[in-house]
């Protein structure tokens, strides 16, 4: 039987059949940019791993990277795995407390210390004695500079062989439900895994000259590693783009100006929200509804954010409302919903041409088995599924199944055409005074779509009645010191009330919504860094509160 080809021997293809072709292009402020050919961007991966190799780690040492999306962030990734080493990222924005935790967990050997935001304030997490080498975008620091590591070491030679079952990443979650686990990663599957979603984007966009992409979501996280990084890598048609700052991310996005773009729900509600400032939303539905001049009026509102080349956007990582993706559509882009998990190296459902409705997250990826408990569970088995949790063979017991299929913690409904709708998290529902359980996520899409609210969260245990924290759009948090905008605030989100009960069973409606003091966010702990509310950190902070919120009789209240 011939040897499966991993995704460090497409990375070698690639470095020897285009070495001229530019693979990466990274902003290094003021509006200059430095890009990477393929032959380039492996000269400083194989120099590196040089490095690496002479430090004598243990066969599959743990190396780990603290830093945003950039260009050195896939060149060290590259370097490690031809080091013979196991890849652990951090995310960029976690606090020292967590960045501590996962070095000790994972032992790591060695630190990239990256592009950073805060890096003074994670600092005391890294251990004194951890070797650490500094990416060039890093903030000011005492580590040796990636820069001029390279430039002592020869290229490491010829074509690393790593084995399909060895360990290439060791991802850790974001900690929503609690401590971060170690979600182990082979070789193998992520390749198999990433050789899957290219072939599902070819055959979504057809073949084009030239794929486009701007990677900005964390490059920690699941879902941006594998349909960016190592799609592209197994792809080699792929030119990825890397963001700045948020201040720059228009012209981040004008320059790449992107065939392939995936955000998250909170990211895709920003931009509409956006939009909205500038034309009032029923202006611009009244335009919409115009065939004459519908089509320029979605070209243009796409231009400007950007999106005016995009073949396929993508949203996942948490539920998005239905209503949002119809927005997008009518604008002319191709706005998909897809499901997955770090588990299965974001490789699950995903919706196509045929077969798709907002509100649903698509239909099983190819190799991909699903089916749902009798607890109203999804299962699922995927061609990426983790091969374990590092240090915690307990944890493997609990999340697989007798027959191997993974225990999602979500619940799901599947339609006869193979859909799949999310209803919301196994541990999340939760029980009013009433003795009935509430899902919160779809009544918190119902609320997110509306045009005032960034994002909300709908809580009740044990309560007389269900009730929602909203958080105000930015563009609305300016204007809530006027009384009479505080009033306009108050009419218009006690009619959304009324609306989403209208649509809810007697046991789920909503006795109130709260309007959040400040905004949530990963700075303040209600954030994960892939920006999922942290339910538990909220409830705990509000708990005080409660009976002074139910005592009142407004619909609509100020924490």
């Amino acid at each position: 039987m011939a040897k499966s080809k991993l995704v460090l021997e497409y990375i070698f293809d690639h470095e020897a059949a285009q070495p001229n072709q530019v693979f990466l292009t990274q902003p290094l402020g003021g509006g200059q940019v430095a890009d990477y050919t393929w032959a380039q961007t492996l000269d400083q991966s194989r120099r590196m791993a040089t490095h690496l190799k002479s430090q004598g780690f243990e066969p599959g040492a743990r190396i780990a990277i603290l830093s945003k999306n950039c260009a050195h962030f896939f060149m060290a990734e590259l370097a490690i795995w031809m080091a013979g080493y196991t890849t652990v990222a951090i995310f960029p924005t976690e606090t020292a407390e967590t960045v501590r935790f996962v070095l000790e967990h994972s032992g790591a050997s060695l630190l990239f210390v990256g592009k950073l935001d805060i890096w003074e304030q994670q600092k005391p997490g890294v251990a004194a004695s951890l070797p650490c080498i500094a990416f060039p975008l890093a903030p000011k620091n005492s580590y040796e500079g990636w820069d001029a590591v390279v430039a002592r070491q020869q290229p490491l030679a010829g074509r690393v062989d790593r084995a399909a079952s060895d360990i290439a990443i060791l991802m850790y979650t974001s900690g929503s439900t609690g401590t971060p686990k170690g979600v182990m990663h082979s070789f193998g599957r992520i390749t198999l895994a990433s050789e899957n979603i290219v072939q599902d984007i070819n055959s979504r966009i057809g073949k084009v000259e030239e794929k486009r992409v701007l990677s900005y979501l964390p490059l920690a996280h699941v879902f941006e590693r594998a349909w960016v990084e190592c799609s592209s890598w197994v792809d080699g048609k792929t030119h990825v783009y890397f963001a700045e700052t948020l201040e720059t991310f228009v012209q981040d996005m004008n320059r790449a100006r992107p065939t392939i773009f995936i955000s998250v729900p909170r990211l895709w509600l920003k931009f509409q929200h956006g939009v909205f400032s500038k034309m009032p939303p029923k202006k611009l539905d009244t335009l919409l509804s115009i065939p004459i001049i519908k089509g320029i009026v979605g070209r243009k509102i796409l231009k400007g954010l950007g999106l005016d080349q995009c073949l396929l956007a993508g949203s996942g990582s948490a539920p998005i409302p239905a209503e949002l993706i119809a927005w997008y559509r009518r604008l002319g882009l191709n706005l998909i919903e897809g499901y997955a998990m770090t588990e299965d190296f974001a490789y699950s459902h995903n919706s196509t041409v045929a077969i798709n409705e907002p509100g649903c997250v698509g239909v099983p990826l190819p190799g991909v088995l699903v089916r749902i408990s009798e607890e109203g569970e999804i299962l699922i088995k995927s061609p990426g599924q983790l091969v374990g949790y590092y240090k915690r063979p307990d944890l493997d017991a609990e999340v697989f199944t007798e027959d191997g299929y993974f225990r999602t913690g979500d619940r799901g409904e599947r339609r006869a055409d193979g859909l799949l709708k999310i209803t919301g998290r196994v541990k999340e529902l939760f029980k009013t005074s009433k003795g009935k359980y509430v899902a919160p996520a779809p009544i918190e899409n119902r609320i997110n779509s509306h045009p005032f609210i960034e994002t909300s969260m709908v809580s009740g245990v044990g309560q007389p009645a269900a009730f929602a924290i909203v958080v105000l759009g930015e563009e609305v948090r300016p204007k809530q010191k006027d009384p009479a905008f505080r009033k306009e605030v108050e009419a218009q989100l006690t009619q959304l009330l009324a609306q989403v009960n209208a649509e809810l069973a007697d046991y789920e409606k909503l006795q109130m919504l709260v309007i959040a003091q400040e905004p949530w966010s990963i700075e303040n702990g209600c954030l994960t860094p892939t920006l999922k509310i942290r339910r538990s950190r909220i409830e705990n902070e509000v708990n005080t509160k409660l009976d002074t919120w139910y005592a009142g009789k407004a619909k609509v209240q100020w924490a």
